[in-house]
C-alpha cells in the first residue's frame, strides 16, 4: 500500500512509502537535504516499522524537537497501526 504523509517541524513538505506488512520500502521525501533523505531511504529499505522506530524515533536535528528520521519513524507506525485497524475482522472498510 503506497502511503503519503506529511511531515511537521521539519523540511521536507512530504514523505511517501509503501507498507506490505509491517516492512517498508520506496522510501522518498520531496524537499530537505537531498543527499541525506536519499540515503536514510535507502538504508531503511526493506526494514519493518519496528526495526524503523529501534534506529530512527527521537532523533532530533539541531535545536528542533524532530527530524526528518523521527518523521519517518512516526509515519510508518501511524501508517501500520491505521493499515492493522483496516484489517481487523468487523472494521469499516
Amino acid at each position: 500500500m503506497k502511503i503519503q504523509y506529511r511531515p511537521q517541524g521539519v523540511c521536507p513538505i512530504q514523505l511517501s512509502f509503501d507498507l506490505n506488512g509491517d516492512v517498508v520500502t520506496n522510501v522518498a521525501f520531496i524537499g530537505g537535504c537531498n543527499g541525506n533523505l536519499k540515503a536514510v531511504s535507502k538504508l531503511v529499505d526493506g526494514m519493518t516499522v519496528s526495526q524503523i522506530e529501534e534506529k530512527l524515533l527521537g532523533n532530533t536535528c539541531g535545536s528542533k524537537p524532530t527530524s526528518c528520521a523521527d518523521q519517518l519513524a512516526r509515519a510508518v507506525r501511524l501508517a501500520y497501526e491505521a493499515q492493522q485497524k483496516q484489517n481487523r475482522p468487523g472494521a469499516p472498510a
